[in-house]
């Protein structure tokens, strides 16, 4: 593991906060439970059927003595009725509410809700949209946010750019093509993300594949139009666009195609046109530069729940509990 999770770890170690994992079930998932349990910088709650998970960990060897596991498929009736009044106006029953309650998901999302738990991790097994539905039908939309996004932390080894070769990539991982005022609020949320889980200034730049109107194109003037609109929101954050995405990270580049920028060449939040740039472009990084790539990590959303790649392992889930940690100390 590299050092910025290492940093997070040291960050979660001290105000410590109880993470649910969703898919309690995955032997993945019990093996980051056992990863944070040994390092600890949190407390887990795994769900699932204990004889289950137990049979699994027993025949893995993998300790998890002492990690709270709840069986959803039981029922909660408190957050049953809770659900039900959430959800009344879409006219929800008691007995509707009482069977939603019992899918992990759902039942990791209200354990967040009331509190018992800071944060919830899943989507090892479940996609994107399964973890957000629940997330955003119960939590809804953190205040003064107008959208939910995603996105990526790369911590690139032997990097020269970015924060020492740490970057956010948004929105990577959950809107396909956002307007111009979607990607302005992108930029603001990624940015305040960079600033909670990196600790340092971010630089924002809107790519494109123009710098500064030297190709003329709608893609391009979305991203013009984007960066227009989070100036105006944001006046006291350093953002610029469009820019390449050489003109954004290397100085020399920035200086000859932006001179005047206070962003081109520095730049440690990369945010990407559309859902295509942006998947595509964390993948690039991830596996030609063998970056270490955390996410997506959800921002928007009232409290931290945080989706996984399908392709994660263990090491992943067990960083991504570390960021969720930090976020629910920010919160």
């Amino acid at each position: 593991m590299g050092t910025f999770i290492d940093g997070l770890k040291a960050k979660a170690k001290a105000d410590l906060k109880t993470i649910v994992l969703a898919e309690g079930e995955e032997l993945r998932t019990i093996q980051a439970a056992s990863i944070v349990k040994a390092e600890g910088y949190a407390n887990t709650v795994l769900l699932g059927n204990p004889d289950k998970i137990n049979k699994i960990a027993s025949e893995e060897n993998i300790d998890i003595d002492g990690i709270k596991i709840i069986d959803p498929s039981l029922g909660n009736e408190e957050f049953a009725e809770l659900f039900a009044e959430l959800r009344k106006k879409k006219g929800v029953t008691i007995e509707q509410a009482r069977e939603t309650v019992k899918d992990p998901l759902y039942y990791g999302v209200m354990m967040v809700k009331t509190g018992q738990v800071d944060g919830m991790v899943a989507g090892a097994i479940n996609s994107s949209a399964n973890v957000i539905r629940p997330s955003l039908q119960i939590l809804k939309t953190a205040p003064d946010t107008k959208i939910v996004s995603a996105f990526f932390i790369m911590n690139v080894p032997d990097c020269e750019y970015g924060e020492n070769g740490t970057f956010v990539f948004g929105d990577s991982g959950l809107n396909q093509d956002p307007t111009a005022d979607e990607l302005s609020e992108i930029a603001i949320s990624s940015a305040a993300s960079f600033k909670t889980l990196v600790g340092s200034e971010p630089k924002v730049a809107m790519l494109s594949y123009s710098t500064y109107g030297s190709a003329k194109h709608d893609l391009v003037t979305k991203v013009q139009e984007a960066t227009k609109l989070a100036k105006e929101k944001a006046p006291e954050l350093a953002l610029d666009g469009e820019l390449q995405l050489d003109a954004a990270i290397v100085e020399s580049v920035g200086k000859q195609k932006a001179p005047e920028s206070d962003v081109a060449g520095s730049a440690n939040v990369l945010i990407f046109p559309d859902l295509n740039a942006g998947n595509i472009g964390y993948k690039l990084v991830q596996r030609l530069a063998k970056a270490e790539a955390y996410g997506p990590i959800l921002q928007g959303i009232a409290a931290p729940v945080n989706d996984l790649s399908r392709g994660c392992t263990a090491e992943d889930i067990a960083g991504v509990v570390a960021i969720t940690c930090v976020q629910a100390q920010a919160k």
